[in-house]
């Protein structure tokens, strides 16, 4: 390529990193961009025809820029050192163990990569967050690149939160609502929040890249996650209280949602949310209330977690209970396993606290799902000790279709709202079935009055199917 107006490098080849700086690279083909990870599996997949994450439209993307502009490796002080700008997209997750165990992000990969940047970088740096991170990270990374970096080299720190909504992350970069910006109110942090600003300008309004102050950006993403999760629990608990008195939800939510002041998105009632952000944002801000003194905050956030949990133990128990009060023995067709339709990522899936809760009654589980490899179903399940590598074996089957794992069951239950899910022949899964043969919509995907004439026992999140 031509000598490059700018050099990026990207800290991370994951499902925030990836997509993001891919990007970038495109939209910018005068900007070197390079995504550096330590995992060379994971560097060897985004260099060839079977990327290691499935996106609509990223395929699209990375092979428009890869090789021109575009480069992946596991060269990390090579790259370090020929930047400009260092985008930190580590993986932070929510501690296990120690002081804020279950609460807290662990922030041990941000700190690591921060001190190989300082440690590596021999010029000046603008140092960009874009993990998820509690508010107040910029100023611990800031301490320790001071600390131990070499005399006459400056770095700058911003804070550039993701929004992004898996499904819909190319779609969501291409065409964000908004970008943010967060630096030290000081010239230099200005000037390096411009210098950033001049890169998204390359092809996002200039009205919607927001700059602000370097707290207010951190806390930005935090809040905005946890008021999407906050409204996904509300509708989920007037779904309770739908199924308690007749009401439909999916009435009350178009009802509310046509009020302006509410409006309709995030008000579809489910077996509960997943994926990597909601709940461990919410943690997050629960942890950060606490260490504030501000218990009455952290509460008021942790029941949104709270609900959460009891929907899916609610949906759980209404399959038990509606299968005669036991699935021991049973076989139950799970469709669906990832946390939503258009992605492979399972962290935080419904579908994962659902066939643990299967398990513990004993049932013999068939799943499918039209991207999630077994491999990934088999460590959510054992990995994360739900389960036990010998019950796996014993009464979990992975299926090529939704034919197959719902072939002999006596319950199919949608946990993920895949579109192939809604045109299934559902005539022809109901003669394969055993009889009654029950069906447990979960997502709210599926036609419950014709499923009832074909002869299924139907049984909806928020419903009563008369």
């Amino acid at each position: 390529m031509p000598t490059p107006t700018m050099n990026i490098v990207c800290l991370g080849a994951g499902y925030v990193g990836g997509p993001t700086c891919a990007v970038i690279a495109f939209k910018c083909p005068d900007i070197k961009v390079t995504i550096v990870d330590l995992n060379q599996a994971r560097i060897d997949a985004w260099n060839s025809n079977n990327l290691p994450i499935y996106e609509p439209g990223l395929e699209d993307v990375v092979f428009a820029a890869r090789g021109r502009n575009l480069f992946f490796t596991t060269d990390i002080d090579k790259a370090i050192e020929e930047a400009d700008i260092i985008f930190v997209s580590v993986n932070t997750p929510t501690k296990k163990s120690g002081i804020g165990a279950g609460y807290a992000a662990d922030l041990a990969y941000v700190e690591s990569a921060t001190r190989r940047i300082a440690q590596v970088a021999r010029s000046s740096k603008i140092v960009v967050e874009k993990s998820t991170v509690p508010c107040r990270t910029a100023e611990s990374m800031r301490t320790i690149l001071e600390a131990n970096s070499r005399d006459g080299i400056r770095f700058d720190i911003l804070s550039n939160p993701e929004f992004l909504a898996e499904g819909t992350a190319i779609s969501d970069l291409l065409n964000p609502d908004r970008v943010l910006i967060g630096s030290l109110q000081t010239p230099e942090g200005i000037k390096a929040q411009q210098t950033l600003a001049s890169v998204y300008a390359h092809w996002i309004p200039t009205s919607q890249i927001i700059t602000m102050n370097l707290w207010s950006s951190e806390l930005s993403k935090l809040a905005a996650n946890a008021l999407l999760a906050q409204r996904i629990s509300s509708i989920n608990a007037l779904s309770a209280i739908c199924e308690a008195t007749g009401a439909d939800v999916d009435e009350v939510a178009y009802a509310c949602g046509l009020d302006t002041r509410i409006g309709p998105k995030f008000l579809k009632a489910s077996v509960g949310f997943g994926g990597s952000c909601f709940q461990k944002d919410i943690l997050n801000l629960v942890y950060l209330s606490e260490s504030l003194h501000l218990p009455e905050v952290g509460a008021y956030w942790k029941q949104v977690i709270v609900m959460n949990d009891y929907q899916k133990a609610r949906f759980s128990e209404r399959v038990v209970k509606k299968l005669f009060n036991t699935i021991t023995n049973k076989k139950v067709a799970v469709l669906g396993f990832a946390f939503k339709k258009n992605t492979g990522d399972t962290r935080e899936s419904a579908a994962i606290d659902l066939i643990a809760a299967f398990l513990r009654e004993n049932a013999n589980i068939r799943i499918y799902d039209p991207k999630v490899e077994e491999d990934q179903i088999k460590m959510d399940l054992i990995d994360s000790e739900l389960t036990t590598a010998d019950i796996y074996n014993k009464r979990v089957t992975i299926c090529k279709s939704a034919y197959e794992a719902a072939e002999g069951v006596d319950a199919v239950v949608v946990v993920t709202e895949w579109d192939e899910f809604k045109t299934l022949d559902y005539q022809k899964i109901f003669e394969k079935m055993n009889k009654p043969a029950f069906i447990f919509d979960g997502r709210l995907i599926l036609d419950g009055k014709k499923l009832k004439e074909i002869g299924f026992q139907v049984e909806v999140i928020g419903k009563q199917i008369m």
